[in-house]
């Protein structure tokens, strides 16, 4: 089997339309074309420059909204929802390049480990950016019936006509769509009846302009739809805030990915399935252990407790008892007695520091980070924060979240059928 590799894009500001014509040539072989955030040939260019205080506290604000979300999958409701178009578009993301219908049409759709069904804005969709899929120029699209399997899966069905329809209302958004088949081609997979939500009403300020691809472990997601092509593997590796170029990739399959990789056992909520649970039995900060309370990591199914890796969170959240124990170190390890706080960060330093490595310990398995994955640093270097966070008071606050910045130039691999998680450090860039 070939290795099947996608190009990522890190979304950071507000989402902008479409691809740029004469940056949209054809990938070749297996690997798709990277669009840096800030290049010509990105959509995703700020309208105008934020200065750097102002991109920091964006960030943490639209990761507050992506908590809300995740701590609402693992505590409260029973259907994890086809897509949290709020907490998405709040949440920094990386993008993939999809192709859909036939003839295919150029989507970008994010892409979501603790999502499962995929969805896109389509013509005619009220409230949708004009970056739509046009669905009535496909061959091989069809909108299913409420009779169809699938139309049990999705939030709240109904039945618009012979259209199976659902509906979310998130904050001051919502959307309506219908459930529908066609062929997604993937580099240069096709693959043909693939199931999502073609969207057709979406009301508020909150809605992406661009899809969604689930890669979580429900029965609509990515790996359930694709299990014969790609076993329920995939790997990622995200590149540094600072890469100039900002290329990275999502392989899909079991070939091609790393031989010598560590492992740790995937833990399985029953009510949250698609959730990807580790065992994190402990924190290093240096060569010291902390001292924390074996209840702040424990796995608990019942309360939802426990630790998970998701792409969509910027900046690791520590509930509380655990973050401040490892906080209170790194700070005795620093000696630097002025610190500082930044929006929701409250270890900063306006001196320059020496910082220690942090390490995750999970159980056959330890992520140690270096400073990189550690503190972000203001433009002109007068700033450096640690790039941690206890989990919002105001939300269910028993969930540990390993962020996409910690996951930084590390091959991250998702092997389901083996229910093991693999982490190795590469460098992205």
């Amino acid at each position: 089997m070939k290795t099947h590799i996608f190009s990522l894009v890190f979304l950071f500001f507000s989402l902008a339309q479409g691809l740029n014509p004469k940056c949209d040539t054809q990938d070749q072989g297996s690997t798709l074309k990277v669009f840096h955030v800030y290049s010509p040939c990105s959509p995703f260019r700020p309208s105008k420059p934020l200065s750097w205080e102002e991109d920091v506290l964006q960030m943490l604000a639209k990761d507050q909204a992506r908590l809300q979300y995740l701590s609402s999958l693992v505590a409260k409701k029973s259907v994890v929802p086809i897509a949290s178009g709020r907490q998405i578009v709040q949440s920094p993301t990386y993008i993939v390049k999809a192709k859909i219908g036939t003839p295919p049409q150029t989507m970008l759709m994010a892409m979501d480990t603790s999502n499962d069904a995929a969805w896109i804005p389509c013509k005619g969709c009220l409230g949708c950016s004009s970056s739509a899929f046009n669905n009535a120029k496909s061959t091989t699209f069809k909108t299913l019936g409420c009779q169809a399997a699938q139309c049990k899966q999705v939030p709240n069905p109904t039945c618009g006509g012979s259209a199976c329809v659902f509906n979310m209302t998130y904050g001051s958004s919502s959307i309506a769509a219908n459930l529908s088949q066609d062929t997604i081609t993937l580099a240069t997979d096709p693959v043909p009846s693939y199931t999502f939500g073609c969207l057709q009403k979406a009301t508020g300020n909150s809605v992406p302009p661009q899809g969604l691809l689930g890669l979580g472990r429900g029965p609509l997601s990515l790996l359930a739809q694709t299990q014969n092509l790609y076993k329920s593997t995939f790997s990622y590796c995200l590149p540094s805030f600072r890469s100039l170029t900002f290329s990275g990739s999502l392989r899909l399959g079991p070939a091609g990915q790393p031989l010598r990789i560590k492992y740790t056992p995937l833990l399985k909520n029953p009510r949250r399935p698609s959730l990807y649970f580790a065992n994190l039995i402990g924190i290093r900060v240096g060569r010291r252990i902390v001292d924390i309370p074996p209840n702040a990591l424990a796995f608990n199914p019942t309360t939802g407790a426990g630790t998970i890796i998701d792409s969509g969170t910027v900046f690791t959240r520590l509930v509380e008892p655990a973050y401040v124990a490892v906080r209170n170190v790194f700070r005795r390890r620093v000696k630097v007695a002025n610190v500082t706080s930044l929006g929701g960060f409250d270890t900063c330093y306006t001196v320059p520091i020496v910082a220690p490595t942090i390490t995750f310990m999970f159980a056959g398995m330890n992520m140690t980070l270096p400073p990189d994955n550690l503190l972000i640093h203001s433009t002109a270097g007068s700033i450096t924060c640690l790039a941690m966070a206890s989990a919002p008071a105001n939300v269910n606050s028993v969930l540990n979240v390993i962020a996409n910045m910690q996951q930084q130039n590390h091959r991250v691999l998702f092997d389901v059928p083996n229910s093991r998680l693999g982490v190795a450090r590469e460098l992205c860039t």
